[in-house]
């Protein structure tokens, strides 16, 4: 299946008056990681909702670990664990250095801009053996 790492710094504004990452920021990690996932596969978000793709969020959650601290580093693995024709999984890890603070799991459908189902686009179909997104 698919999978991605990225990095990122945590911000000042994304931490509590104790320098913790605030919890809901990390469903905000988790959308960023789909993002930069997508771009590594060549596609971007914008394309698919112009030609009238919306992937919305059907269920999510998250287990903390470890706190995240303002100026780490963290490193978001991301992973396709299932798709169907209407629906992607997604599994995450986060991770300061080699230490895993969180892991987290979301289930995305995918609609029209009338809120009905359709089918998912073939560029989410990856070969399994390869990682590479179908032709």
């Amino acid at each position: 299946m698919a999978e991605h790492e990225f990095e990122l710094e945590v911000r000042y504004y994304e931490t509590d008056g104790q320098g913790v990452v605030h919890h809901a920021n990390y469903f905000q990690y988790f959308e960023l990681a789909r993002v930069e996932m997508l771009k590594a596969y060549g596609h971007e978000y914008a394309d698919l909702e112009r030609d009238g793709i919306l992937l919305v969020v059907h269920s999510i959650s998250c287990r903390y670990h470890r706190p995240a601290l303002f100026g780490d580093r963290l490193r978001i693995h991301t992973s396709v664990t299932n798709i169907t024709m209407a629906r992607l999984e997604h599994d995450y890890k986060v991770f300061r250095g080699n230490e895993l603070l969180a892991e987290g799991v979301s289930t995305l459908a995918c609609i029209d801009r009338n809120g009905n189902m359709r089918r998912m686009p073939e560029i989410f179909f990856v070969d399994v053996e390869s990682g590479d997104p179908a032709s």
